[in-house]
């Protein structure tokens, strides 16, 4: 066996029709006998085998066998081509395939040779020169074995220098065995590392001619290609320890921080639970921590000066309880209470704002161009301070509304939102539409739409009452009385309220009986907010007292806001053009009218 370490070895072997069948056997038996004096293994020599003629055939490669046993089988099964001789193809495949990493050759930099044994009868039909050039300057050591009829200068044009040591002739197939055993010999050469001094500080591995150091595992190889260092197999960040690394000779161990212990899979770490050495002695908690564990209490209790024992807090004091009216602290706890009349909510928080009990209530708001946009945003106003009133939730009040000008649109139906807060938002978002006063088509979508099934309204058998609320400051455009009629019939308590110029007839065709309880006015945008007031009670009589109050704009209450309002508005116009001077004269006009109403009520 050689002595010398691992090789790549790649036979090149002429299978040319020159060849005749009894010679080509004595090549099979050259390369069988080359290889039992290998030590062949994916770690030792690894050998591959190509022939040639006109083409290129690749019998196995580097990679392909790595017992001698299945290398015979492959060599054996050989079927010669028996065509024309080129060797120069047959060098290009061995540079460019052959001897790759892809097919089984180790890399350049592991210093393993790699070599080419060509072995031919006869004069190449290609050049070959040039291209053994290229494949020797690509590290390929090139043995030329020549037999027979072979040309002395092809194969010295092919094999690597020194020529003394490299090209071989013999006379005749039957001699090529002879040869083998000491073509052996001088592919094994002697063993450098035994017969002079390597100073490898580990291992020392003969190559033909030369040697190499190698270091044993867990080590790698320094600059000066003798010494060796411990690898630090921590250092490339790849152990998957949680805590620590602990680099050992090439390996590594994963250690935990004080308080962890290691797991099963030696990597990730657990906390020890202190806690369940049932020693802790706490009243209420036992929490661990690395190194110990601490106590705690409850919530509603406070940690006692011992560190161990409990005593109950006044939560009230010391938490956001969310309470809206008051809360009661308990051992441990506390309770939301609300006042006399109120009803404590679902949330355990909130008191009922409205004992009227859950309703769908859509607000029909007009939109029209007398409105102007900064009254719209007062009416959104309105929509949402009456909203306040209400306990919004999915089964509880729902809220839709609907803006109407010469068309209707719905902003959001009685399923849409499911808090206040939501319904507020969307109102803000309102954009005001302008244009007519389609009042009468506004009241047919809400029956017909709004007050829907499918737009969020319960079913008329689950007895959830059903509130419409029409908000106009004009008089409108269209017919009211059929669908403000089909509104009550379907069941719909109608409610009507007015602004400015809104015409009262209207209003109280469309509010519900009684229509004192069902209608409200106001004389402008700014002095309405009364009319939530009056809604409120309406909706929830028991928040008021005795007979319910309803305001008219006849009221000295109102009468007095708008005479103070007036003045005010008078005084502000004294210095304005004609223009202004006409509205002041009808507003003067307006004013005494409505003191004259005063005087004979009284």
């Amino acid at each position: 066996k050689c002595r010398t370490g691992p090789l790549d070895i790649v036979f090149v072997i002429d299978s040319s029709r020159s060849v005749r069948p009894f010679e080509f056997e004595t090549m099979r038996r050259f390369m069988m006998d080359i290889i039992g004096s290998l030590d062949v293994g994916p770690n030792a020599t690894r050998v591959g085998v190509i022939q040639y003629s006109s083409q290129v055939q690749n019998i196995f490669s580097l990679k392909t066998f790595f017992t001698q046993a299945d290398m015979e089988k492959a060599i054996n099964s050989i079927v010669p081509l028996a065509q024309g001789t080129m060797t120069g193809l047959a060098i290009q495949y061995a540079m460019n395939v052959a001897f790759t990493t892809q097919e089984g050759a180790r890399p350049l930099h592991k210093k393993i040779p790699r070599i080419a044994i060509i072995v031919t009868d006869g004069r190449p039909q290609d050049r070959v020169t040039e291209v053994a050039t290229q494949a020797r300057n690509a590290g390929i050591e090139i043995y030329a074995v020549g037999i027979q009829r072979a040309d002395m200068n092809s194969l010295r044009a092919m094999a690597s220098p020194p020529l003394e040591e490299h090209v071989f002739l013999v006379e005749s197939f039957e001699l090529i065995q002879q040869f083998g055993k000491q073509f052996q010999d001088k592919l094994c050469g002697v063993d450098t590392c035994m017969e002079q001094e390597h100073g490898c500080q580990h291992s020392c591995v003969s190559t033909p001619g030369s040697f190499y150091c190698e270091c044993n595992p867990g080590y790698r190889l320094n600059v000066d290609g003798k010494t060796c260092s411990p690898v630090d197999a921590c250092a490339d960040g790849r152990h998957g320890c949680q805590h620590q690394c602990i680099s050992a000779r090439g390996s590594y161990s994963c250690r935990c921080r004080a308080g962890y212990y290691l797991n099963q899979d030696k990597r990730s770490c657990t906390m020890i639970d202190y806690c369940s050495f049932g020693n802790h002695s706490c009243q209420h908690e036992c929490v661990s921590i690395p190194n110990g564990h601490y106590c705690r209490c409850r919530s509603g209790f406070t940690l006692q000066p011992d560190s161990r024992s409990c005593r109950a807090t006044d939560l009230c004091n010391g938490v956001d309880h969310g309470c809206e009216f008051k809360c009661v602290s308990t051992e441990g706890s506390y309770r939301c209470m609300c006042p006399e009349g109120q009803q404590l909510q679902a949330d355990g928080k909130a008191c009922s704002k409205c004992g009227a009990g859950h309703v769908d209530l859509v607000m029909v708001i007009d939109g029209s161009k007398s409105v102007r946009p900064q009254n719209f945003e007062l009416v959104k106003q309105f929509v949402n301070r009456i909203v306040d009133l209400l306990e919004v939730s999915p089964h509880g009040t729902r809220v839709g509304l609907v803006q109407y000008s010469s068309r209707v649109r719905t902003e959001f139906p009685l399923n849409k939102y499911h808090s206040a807060d939501e319904i507020k938002k969307a109102v803000m978002e309102v954009e005001y539409m302008e244009k007519g006063t389609m009042t009468g088509l506004a009241l047919k979508h809400m029956v017909e739409h709004s007050f829907s099934e499918l737009e969020g309204a319960r079913p008329l058998s689950h007895s959830v009452p059903r509130i419409g609320l029409v908000f106009t400051d004009g008089r409108s455009q269209d017919d009211i009385s059929e669908w403000a009629r089909r509104a009550k019939e379907s069941g719909i308590i109608m409610f009507a309220v007015g602004v400015g110029k809104a015409v009262e007839e209207e209003l109280r065709a469309i509010a519900s009986e009684p229509v004192e309880q069902h209608f409200s006015y106001s004389a402008d945008f700014t002095t309405m907010t009364h009319l939530v007031e009056n809604f409120k009670l309406n909706m929830c009589p028991e928040e008021g007292k005795g007979e319910t109050e309803i305001r008219s704009p006849c009221e000295c209450e109102a009468l007095v806001q708008f005479q103070t309002n007036t003045v005010a508005i008078l005084q502000s116009l004294t210095e304005k053009n004609i223009l202004w001077a006409r509205l002041l004269a009808q507003m003067t006009a307006r004013l005494e009218d409505l003191e004259k109403q005063i005087a004979n009520k009284k």
